[in-house]
């Protein structure tokens, strides 16, 4: 175990009628190998026992925190009101329905400062499905990955990146309901330009029923607005950026959830 004067991390997860999951999600982090770390919840008006789970949490663990914003605003919202809150010398980020493995903050702070870097990007995780069975399927990583590659496939799950506060300064997030993450870590490689991931699998990432073919047009719609207001191309540019981005994601299909 890593001792407490190790650098603190910040955790941010947004919730959202998250009652079924949350429980474990937060308590993937309590068993971290790692322990110096907070966990800044946002809620963002859930309607179910979201609250009251997370109320339980944070009067046994001064670690925990929860804010509450005053109307349902995305998940973009909630992250940067957490970022505002956060202290940590690192910055991590996991969804409400996902889980980290016990070594993964362990082996993220280890890897980070035996070669001096700002940024850890991705690693492999293991996919589980709504009630957290394993699918015996993992999410591969390129061997390494450029901002070009990133540009025109999202090869990176939010649940994997980690970066140094000292180095970057607290990136803000979009408010877009969708695609935040893609475009956070886009700004992070255009800075450090190529990252090399760890072959190893640190966390479970879930795939929930109702979001494997009912979100797609609102992905496509995301997709979409990533190219046209975040780098502000043109409509038949940003269409373009569009059709190459859908013949890079079928020919690298092969990567996700790909059976170990």
């Amino acid at each position: 175990m890593l001792k407490m004067e190790s650098p603190l991390v910040s955790i941010i997860i947004p919730t959202f009628n998250s009652q079924k999951f949350i429980f474990e999600t937060i308590c993937s982090v309590q068993n971290q190998t790692y322990v110096n770390w907070e966990i800044i919840l946002v809620d963002d008006c859930s309607k179910d026992e979201t609250v009251a789970i997370i109320s339980r949490f944070t009067q046994k663990d001064n670690r925990i925190q929860m804010l509450e914003l005053s109307a349902n605003s995305g998940t973009g919202v909630a992250r940067n009101a957490a970022l505002a809150s956060a202290k940590g010398k690192y910055i991590a980020f996991l969804d409400a329905d996902d889980l980290w493995k016990p070594n993964k903050l362990e082996v993220q702070i280890k890897f980070m400062q035996a070669n001096n870097l700002p940024i850890y990007l991705f690693f492999l995780y293991d996919c589980i499905d709504e009630e957290g069975k394993t699918l015996n399927k993992r999410v591969e990583a390129p061997i390494s990955l450029s901002y070009l590659q990133l540009f025109y496939c999202n090869y990176i799950g939010n649940l994997t990146g980690i970066y140094d506060v000292d180095y970057f300064g607290k990136i803000p997030i979009s408010a877009i309901r969708k695609r935040q993450d893609w475009m956070l870590w886009l700004k992070v490689l255009k800075k450090i330009k190529i990252a090399h991931p760890v072959p190893e699998s640190l966390a479970y990432y879930r795939i929930r029923d109702n979001s494997i073919s009912t979100s797609k047009l609102d992905l496509i719609k995301y997709n979409f607005a990533v190219y046209r207001k975040f780098h502000g191309f043109s409509f038949p540019i940003a269409l373009a950026c569009m059709k190459v981005f859908f013949i890079r994601t079928i020919a690298n299909k092969a990567r996700v959830c790909k059976e170990n």
